[in-house]
C-alpha cells in the first residue's frame, strides 16, 4: 500500500483480500501456491493459467483498491478513516495513472521462480514474515497465511494449489 499504511488490522479488510483471491482462483485462472497478508503489505506466489500474470494482478489491485477504500469510508468504527482516505486521495492526485485515489503501490515486485528449491525458499520467507515481525511465535499461527495450509493442512481461510 502507499506509504506502507497498516490497513490490514481489521478483519473486514483482510477478508476482502481473501474473498478476492478466492474469486480469482475460482474464476480467473489464478493458481495460488503461497500467500501472507501482513498489516501493510502482502506476499503472493501464484501462476496465471488464462491471462498474463501482470493483467491478473492489475485487475486484482484495481478491484480490491476500490473495495477496500469503500470499506474504510463506510466503516463508522474506523478511527483512522479520515487520515487514510485523505492519504489515498492525495496519492491518487499526484499519480496520473489514477482517477480518484491510490491504495496499492504503483509497481509490483515479481520474481520468477525457476526451481522448486527457489519456490520453497520464497514460500518459507513469506511465511516467516509474521514471526519476524513479532506477531506470532509460529508461522502457522498467523491466520492470513498459507503457512496454515502447509503446516496444519488447514484450507479454511483460503484454499491453495499445492505444488
Amino acid at each position: 500500500m502507499v506509504n506502507w499504511i497498516s490497513v490490514f488490522v481489521r478483519e473486514k479488510y483482510f477478508d476482502c483480500i481473501i474473498k478476492n483471491l478466492d474469486y480469482c482462483r475460482k474464476n480467473k485462472g489464478m493458481e495460488i501456491y503461497a500467500y501472507c497478508i501482513m498489516p501493510n503489505h502482502f506476499h503472493l506466489i501464484f501462476r496465471s493459467r488464462e491471462v498474463p500474470a501482470s493483467s491478473l494482478i492489475r485487475d486484482f489491485k484495481t478491484y480490491t483498491s476500490k473495495q477496500i477504500f469503500l470499506l474504510i469510508e463506510e466503516n463508522k468504527k474506523e478511527s483512522r478513516k479520515d487520515w487514510m482516505t485523505q492519504t489515498f486521495k492525495f496519492h491518487g492526485l499526484i499519480n496520473p495513472n489514477n482517477k480518484n485515489h491510490q491504495f496499492w503501490q504503483q509497481g509490483n515486485h515479481p520474481i520468477e521462480l525457476w526451481s522448486y528449491a527457489m519456490f520453497e525458499q520464497k514460500r518459507d520467507y513469506i511465511h516467516q514474515n509474521p514471526v519476524k515481525a513479532g506477531f506470532v511465535k509460529y508461522a502457522e499461527d498467523w491466520k492470513y497465511s498459507s503457512a496454515r495450509n502447509y503446516g496444519l493442512d488447514d484450507d479454511s481461510i483460503l484454499e491453495i494449489d499445492r505444488t
